[in-house]
């Protein structure tokens, strides 16, 4: 079993930038993939950006790829989801998830709002 929260979530103004945390307990924190992911409103949840176990590799939607930054620091048991240049259209639900062996995304948080005015 894996446990995830998430905090950093906000209101800010377009340009500005915001680092989002993902607390892990449970199972060893290196043993697992993590990913991002946001939800709209009125829209389907969508991949943001995702780190291998060592965070020796990374990939990004391309909506946010050179904006977003995602990051792991497994003697914490952390995982981080740095935004800068928000946009109004990266308003939205984040969630972390961990990704099992299998491939399946099977752990998830509870999401934290992120808010980007014009």
């Amino acid at each position: 079993q894996v446990q995830l929260v998430e905090s950093g979530g906000g209101l800010v103004q377009a340009g500005d930038s915001l680092r989002l945390s993902c607390a892990a307990s449970g199972r060893t924190f290196s043993s697992y993939a993590m990913g991002w992911f946001r939800q709209a409103p009125g829209k389907e949840r969508e991949f943001v950006a995702r780190i291998n176990r060592s965070g020796s590799s990374t990939s990004y939607a391309d909506s946010v790829k050179g904006r977003f930054t995602i990051s792991r620091d497994n003697a914490k048991n952390t995982a981080y989801l740095q935004m800068n240049s928000l946009k109004p259209e990266d308003t939205a639900v984040y969630y972390c998830a961990a990704q099992m062996y299998s491939g399946d995304y099977a752990y998830w948080g509870q999401g934290t709002q992120v808010t980007v005015s014009s």
